[in-house]
């Protein structure tokens, strides 16, 4: 089986993510084959890396033969290589990540396996997902028993107070058993992060998230052991497994985060477990309970937890992807499909495929 055509594509969002996000959401990745099988990815990047996708990439993957899991990591190293003067991290490698979940799907439609039997085999038929969001109430009527609510230091006192009111409502709403986390998207500093540690002991949260940048490795190397039992975790923002390798020689996280969208895909992904166990580091994807990480996880090759963000009750999401797994009880179960196992809704892109 052959590439004969290669297009990224970005989707028409009904409701626009705010902050970096506008232009620089998610993509979709197509790659054809000769003998009529289309493989699906999903990437970052927006509207940045649909050149890098549709001009450098697409002439480095027209012609390349896709037989086994092994030719996928051998295009992965030579798109890595050849992108390196602009790529190595950020949009280049979330264009990337794009092109390898393609590809994957593409290998497992050809092959009319589901990626997870790619990856060793179904370890795990139900895998248990934790809602991302701040209306703990609808995430325990939902049926989920593991939750992260975010939380921003401002730099205002009354911040702590607000943590402290997020995990007592985390707490009253799903239980003393249930899995909650704080997700702090790189505004707290180290003292803070003691702190929190320290006011929050009561409630027994299982990790505070992305406390300081990824340019802080050391500090967070020496704040990881003073807020035990609480976990460190992060790695949403690191690329590759070269990234993740700076991660574990410095010792700066206890729970690895590896987006699948953005890392580099699936074989980045495969990487960054395969250095991590090592280490002694868990891996819980970011977002995970997607159907991009989800295969991994159902494959047994990292932690039994996947990320949904639900959004708000209040909310209608139009889906990009059909049929992708849904949470019932707390737990998501991906099917037999061939493939990654979704199909794309057309009508929400730009352009024509």
């Amino acid at each position: 089986m052959k590439i004969t055509q290669v297009s990224a594509h970005y989707p028409r969002w009904p409701q626009t993510p705010g902050g970096w996000r506008p232009r620089l959401w998610q993509i979709v990745v197509r790659v054809e084959s000769d003998t009529g099988v289309v493989g699906y990815g999903y990437g970052g990047g927006g509207e940045a890396s649909l050149p890098i996708v549709n001009g450098h990439f697409r002439e480095l993957l027209t012609g390349r033969a896709v037989e086994s899991v092994d030719d996928i990591a051998a295009i992965w190293d030579d798109i890595y290589f050849a992108s390196i003067p602009y790529g190595r991290r950020g949009v280049g490698v979330m264009a990337l990540s794009g092109v390898d979940l393609a590809l994957w799907d593409l290998l497992g439609k050809a092959t009319e396996r589901p990626v997870y039997d790619l990856l060793g085999g179904l370890a795990r038929p139900k895998v248990r997902a934790y809602a991302t969001g701040n209306d703990p109430e609808w995430h325990a009527e939902l049926g989920f028993t593991a939750h992260k609510f975010s939380h921003r230091w401002t730099g205002d006192p009354a911040d702590y107070d607000k943590a402290i009111a997020s995990a007592e409502a985390a707490r009253q709403h799903l239980g003393d058993d249930a899995l909650v986390m704080a997700d702090c998207y790189l505004s707290w500093d180290a003292a803070v992060t003691e702190e929190m540690a320290h006011r929050l002991a009561p409630y027994n949260l299982y990790w505070f998230e992305d406390v300081l940048t990824p340019d802080h490795l050391a500090e967070q190397a020496g704040v990881r052991p003073r807020i035990k039992p609480v976990q460190l975790a992060g790695g949403e923002h690191e690329f590759t497994h070269y990234g993740f390798g700076e991660i574990a020689r410095t010792g700066a996280l206890d729970i690895w985060q590896p987006d699948v969208t953005w890392c580099g895909g699936i074989t980045a992904t495969l990487r960054i477990i395969e250095l991590a166990a090592p280490s002694g580091a868990r891996v819980v994807p970011h977002r995970g309970g997607e159907i991009w990480g989800l295969h991994i996880i159902a494959a047994g090759l990292c932690d039994d937890l996947g990320e949904l963000v639900v959004g708000q009750r209040s909310t209608r999401q139009e889906r990009l992807w059909l049929d992708e797994p849904q949470a019932v009880d707390g737990y998501l179960a991906v099917t037999d499909k061939p493939g990654l196992g979704v199909r794309l809704n057309e009508k929400m892109l730009t352009d024509s495929l």
